[in-house]
């Protein structure tokens, strides 16, 4: 699987990022090769998914048996791949975070993204959830009936989202942080809860740019505790990776997998697969992310051979930054695509 994370580590703009050389990626799927001497509860020739802690995005993985998870009988290697991060992280916000509960309101940004796609499905699992979302204009039409209201991500959301609930939302899943921050916060309702997951605005363009970077960090708005006393809020931070391989809670995220396995075979959800990449293609695949192109998960597969460029081709990473932004509809049309539709 490849994550807005993986473009970040690839920046650097993670704490204590590893040293190189590196291998990235945090989540896989395929088929149990060879096993511990202790390990129980596996046979070599399983179909599994995994969380790994770096070191996915390669022919081989070895990773601990507690964040190694048997895929269902009709689940693809491709959809394994795109499930763990999204979907755990999805639900663990949700439901172990916010306390989601029937009748409730949520705003999700990038609602077109693996995560967002995982949180508008989880959602449609409790009655009377409303759902808000913010997208590129090009994937309005794809994506429209995941959620309740759609706005461009380059409209003011926060009239938009007033002008349907007058008192806001109950629910803000933030992965873009910067100035989207206080936006977040002041659409709370009184008792919502804000949660920040990541901070893509800080990846711009091909190269770490420090101003780039402060700028980000200088419009997240500074929070007073006493106003959030005062006005009844919750804020929260979120990151499934540290969860798991800094804060020993793999038992914990264990039994949010069993749940969402459940909720697979039943089929009240399913991941979102944009496309399949071979090895070679990371750059491209990345910059797909970097560019916000992609609706729903990426996946680079071992088994699969380069597509040949086209004559329009562009493979150069921009350096356009933050700038880029406005126009990132027009990649649509110039990039080569292996596409499952």
């Amino acid at each position: 699987g490849l994550n807005f994370i993986d473009l970040m580590v690839r920046q650097g703009n993670i704490d204590n990022p590893p040293k190189t050389p590196l291998v990235p990626g945090f989540e896989c799927s395929g088929i149990v090769e060879a096993l511990g001497d202790s390990v129980k509860g596996f046979e070599i020739g399983d179909r599994v998914m995994a969380f790994v802690n770096y070191n996915a995005w390669a022919e081989v993985v070895c990773t601990p048996v507690e964040f190694v998870y048997k895929i269902p009988n009709d689940m693809n290697f491709s959809e394994a791949a795109a499930f763990p991060m999204n979907f755990v992280t999805a639900y663990m916000m949700l439901f172990e975070v916010a306390n989601l509960r029937e009748g409730m309101s949520v705003l999700v940004h990038s609602a077109g993204g693996g995560v967002g796609q995982a949180v508008a499905q989880l959602c449609s699992t409790i009655p009377n959830v409303t759902v808000f979302g913010t997208a590129s204009s090009f994937k309005h039409e794809a994506i429209k009936n995941s959620v309740t209201h759609l706005f461009d991500r380059n409209a003011d959301y926060v009239q938009e989202v007033k002008r349907v609930s007058t008192d806001g939302v109950d629910i803000v899943l933030d992965c873009l942080c910067g100035e989207n921050t206080g936006k977040g916060l002041s659409l709370l309702k009184p008792l919502g809860t804000y949660i920040l997951y990541g901070s893509s605005n800080m990846v711009t363009g091909e190269t770490k740019s420090f101003f780039s970077f402060a700028k980000s960090w200088w419009q997240v708005e500074k929070v007073n505790p006493i106003k959030l006393y005062e006005e009844n809020k919750v804020i929260a931070g979120f990151s499934l990776l540290n969860l798991l391989f800094k804060q020993n809670r793999g038992g914990l995220i264990k039994g949010v997998m069993d749940k969402l396995l459940n909720l697979y075979n039943s089929k009240k959800i399913k991941p979102v697969v944009d496309s399949l990449w071979a090895l070679e293609e990371v750059k491209e695949a990345m910059q797909r992310i970097h560019d916000r192109g992609n609706i729903g998960k990426l996946i680079l597969d071992v088994e699969k051979a380069p597509t040949p460029l086209m004559a329009n081709d562009s493979t150069e990473t921009s350096e356009a930054g933050e700038e880029e932004e406005d126009h990132e509809g027009d990649n649509e049309n110039k990039e080569r695509m292996p596409f499952i539709q």
